[in-house]
């Protein structure tokens, strides 16, 4: 009976699973990389279980990286202004949103971004292949202040560092352990790998993110990883949240044909 006792006392009380607020409903969305074809089936597959699930207040959360590396960045910029116009959506900038911005005024910037992918962004606007080709940098910096529309960067420049809702931290890249968020340099939550990933420990929130692709979204005690490489593996991840629920929503393309399944993220 001592030994009952003792151990009633001794033992430590169940942490509390983590939650959004009552009534809402989260679905965040991993680096889209300019696959429009993904990004269409993903909103499609969200608003249809967002439907099947019942009435919440629903917010969409992009983590940021939509251009870039893909074939039609230019195509996710104006599909998710459209999808906002119906759906409430807050965004997240990701490090390719800044170089992208950053090299309209910068050729030290626009040099790095043309190697990770931007050249794929700008073609996806109308600038001529050939031209581009035949461009010295200077000059393709001039064609992409022809080309991109003034309201798709004013759109772009609108996004967010980080987004809080209830015990869970949204950011592109992560965060800096052991820094509380106000503290977080904005470096950090747009490029950061480690110490990040490889920190086992508390953050304070369950720290949503993309940026570092896994083959399989991770879904760990302190974190929650969703960029599955879509612009190179053809699959792109949604996390669901609401209450203590949290669930997956993964859309493929296998040779052209696109599926998508929904699954468990516990």
């Amino acid at each position: 009976m001592f030994k009952t006792i003792r151990s009633l006392f001794s033992s430590k009380p169940e942490r509390a699973l983590p939650a959004v607020p009552a009534g809402q409903r989260i679905y965040a969305v991993g680096d889209i990389h300019g696959r429009l074809d993904l990004l269409v089936s993903l909103a499609e597959a969200i608003e249809q279980d967002n439907k099947a699930r019942g009435p919440a207040d629903t917010t969409v959360i992009l983590l940021g990286d939509l251009v870039d590396r893909g074939p039609d960045s230019a195509g996710v910029i104006k599909a998710v202004r459209m999808w906002s116009q119906v759906r409430q959506m807050r965004f997240i900038m990701g490090n390719h949103e800044e170089m992208f911005l950053e090299s309209f005024g910068d050729l030290e910037t626009l040099r790095p971004f043309l190697k990770y992918g931007g050249r794929e962004t700008l073609l996806s606007y109308p600038i001529d292949p050939l031209a581009y080709s035949a461009a010295e940098l200077g000059e393709v910096q001039e064609l992409m202040f022809d080309a991109v529309p003034k309201e798709d960067l004013d759109f772009l420049r609108s996004f967010e560092d980080s987004i809080v809702v209830g015990d869970y931290l949204f950011v592109h890249a992560g965060i800096q352990p052991n820094v509380p968020l106000g503290d977080q340099r904005v470096s950090h939550l747009r490029w950061i790998r480690e110490p990040f990933l490889s920190h086992g420990g508390d953050h304070g929130y369950i720290v949503v993110h993309g940026h570092s692709i896994m083959a399989e979204a991770e879904v760990l005690a302190n974190r929650i990883g969703i960029d599955t490489g879509a612009y190179d593996s053809g699959k792109l991840t949604a996390l669901g949240l609401e209450g203590t629920d949290r669930w997956l929503i993964e859309t493929r393309d296998d040779d052209g044909a696109i599926s998508t399944v929904t699954r468990s993220a516990s």
